[in-house]
């Protein structure tokens, strides 16, 4: 067996996480599958990852390892399948979830990547554009999801304001107090805006489908396109995918344009990006307290 990186004892190449694996891929391709060589991908995803290849097909395989990681994974399966059904923009194809005896393995096809260029980043605003086609008459959707690790009550309610209030602002913001990251001050203000919120929102809209955490790292650009990954999906505003696409780094204009291509973007979305981005900030906020200046800032804008 062979790496493609100097972790030669990857955790994926334990016998307890490598045959599981090498067994549901045979399965898979009907045929014999063993794992030749392993590329780390650690540093790509919230758990342990690897690309795993026989030389001639590859995967990619995740382990969880937290208690919910099994209903964890299922509801990713389920976002996956989702956005390809109901849009018919590019996913991973799905191997399968293995249970193994520290979690869970997520199994899916790799895809082989691309340096991006002008045109990937316009496919990405291609894809978020082709996903918002996709309506509701509510928001929210049929089952719940994570976002990343955090669950996600995606209950119905009619109204997005509403929506917003009752099932992400609200709920993640006692769970960034209860973290004890958030002093009594700021949740004051967040709470005057949770008030404002009816005012704030802009125009009603009809709820689209949503990736949910459409932040670039969440696209991988391939030469048929951007496909889509790490979904938390439910139907709302679609500026929320778009307020969320530079989370963690700067995009290039490229996104935008690629997006009003296939679809419009209300002219008041640059005033309301950074309120779309208070439930990410508070999100983060719950499991490490560096966010919070980030989520003073975007906060203050609407006070």
């Amino acid at each position: 067996m062979t790496t493609k990186d100097p972790f030669s004892s990857h955790i994926m190449l334990s016998d307890a996480l490598r045959v599981p694996v090498e067994q549901r891929v045979s399965q898979y391709l009907g045929r014999a599958w063993r794992v030749e060589t392993v590329e780390d991908r650690n540093d790509y995803a919230s758990h342990p990852a690897a690309i795993l290849s026989d030389g001639v097909f590859a995967v990619f395989a995740k382990l969880g390892q937290k208690t919910f990681v099994q209903d964890q994974f299922a509801q990713e399966l389920i976002g996956l399948r989702l956005l390809a059904e109901r849009s018919g923009v590019l996913t991973p194809k799905v191997i399968g979830n293995v249970d193994v005896e520290d979690g869970v393995i997520m199994i899916l096809e790799a895809v082989q990547v691309v340096e991006r260029k002008p045109r990937h980043w316009r496919q990405i605003g291609h894809a978020l554009a082709l996903i918002h086609r996709a309506k509701w008459d509510r928001c929210g959707l049929e089952t719940h999801s994570y976002w990343g690790d955090l669950y996600q009550d995606n209950q119905p309610i009619t109204d997005w304001p509403g929506f917003y209030r009752d099932r992400r602002l609200l709920p993640r913001l006692r769970m960034a107090i209860d973290s004890g990251h958030v002093p009594r001050s700021v949740a004051k203000q967040i709470e005057k805006l949770i008030a404002r919120l009816p005012e704030l929102c802009g125009p009603d809209v009809q709820p689209s489908l949503l990736h949910g955490d459409a932040h670039q790292n969440n696209f991988i650009s391939t030469d048929a396109g951007a496909v889509m990954i790490d979904p938390a999906v439910y139907y709302g505003h679609p500026e929320i995918d778009l307020a969320y696409v530079d989370l963690f780094s700067p995009v290039p204009d490229e996104i935008f344009e690629g997006y009003q291509e296939m679809g419009s973007i209300d002219p008041g979305f640059r005033e309301r990006r950074d309120l779309w981005l208070v439930s990410a900030w508070l999100g983060l906020v719950a499991m490490e307290a560096s966010y919070l200046d980030k989520l003073i800032a975007s906060v203050r804008k609407y006070l």
